[in-house]
């Protein structure tokens, strides 16, 4: 009998550190909701186009994004005087870089379009995640520059995974690490974000980031625009 007791005192207890996580992670991304401008707002949220710069490797590169919730994304790079673009939609991916020698657009591998098709969600992965299929897990937490963080596994649906860093002083997205197969090899793959403002719309946005690509930065983001859907065709 005493054992019997005992077993069940260890059930009990595995149920409540499990369900005292799962609140915990929710209540981490209800934070960062509410901290990006609320549920209601993200969920009006239809389109965003950014427009931005970075340096790479001495070129000035001048970007334009421009995500149509779940329907298309197209960046348009110029570098050098050259164009260039990119564009993901849920059925395809195509790349034309004719400064690396492209003289026709080229489908996107499996892995690049999976991983791009995220970028089609612009109300943000964490919004009502659990419906999307994504499972998300509460790593503990992981102090960058100073700042702690809490660390959470996202299992998108489409089986990518990513790891999320939202500061706990500000519940913002500080950083983004993942794993992708580029040119053969599995190679990490990290983002930094900073300088977050609001914009006209009241949306709020990183300005700032930093990937192995460099240091991208934002000088316009309109948020609910008119998309024409030919853009990605």
């Amino acid at each position: 009998m005493k054992n019997l007791i005992i077993f069940g005192f260890f059930i009990l207890s595995l149920v409540f550190v499990q369900f005292a996580q799962a609140q915990t992670v929710d209540d981490v991304v209800d934070k960062y909701i509410a901290a990006m401008g609320g549920k209601e707002k993200l969920l009006a949220l239809n389109s965003v186009k950014m427009e931005g710069s970075m340096n790479v490797q001495g070129y000035d590169v001048s970007i334009t994004t421009t995500r149509l919730h779940m329907k298309g994304m197209r960046s348009d790079i110029v570098v050098a005087g050259v164009d260039n673009y990119q564009i993901i939609t849920p059925e395809k991916g195509i790349i034309f870089m004719p400064i690396q020698g492209m003289s026709t657009p080229t489908d996107m591998t499996d892995e690049q379009l999976k991983a791009g098709q995220l970028q089609l969600d612009v109300q943000s992965s964490l919004l009502n995640y659990k419906e999307k299929g994504t499972t998300v897990e509460l790593l503990g937490s992981e102090m960058i520059d100073g700042v702690d963080n809490y660390k959470l596994k996202l299992t998108y649906k489409n089986g990518i995974v990513s790891t999320y860093f939202i500061g706990k002083n500000d519940y913002r997205l500080n950083k983004t690490s993942s794993k992708r197969n580029i040119n053969g090899t599995d190679t990490d793959v990290e983002s930094t974000f900073s300088n977050y403002k609001q914009n006209a719309g009241g949306y709020w946005f990183a300005y700032n980031s930093n990937s192995m690509q460099g240091e991208m930065v934002y000088d316009k983001i309109e948020t609910n625009i008119p998309v024409d859907e030919n853009i990605f065709k």
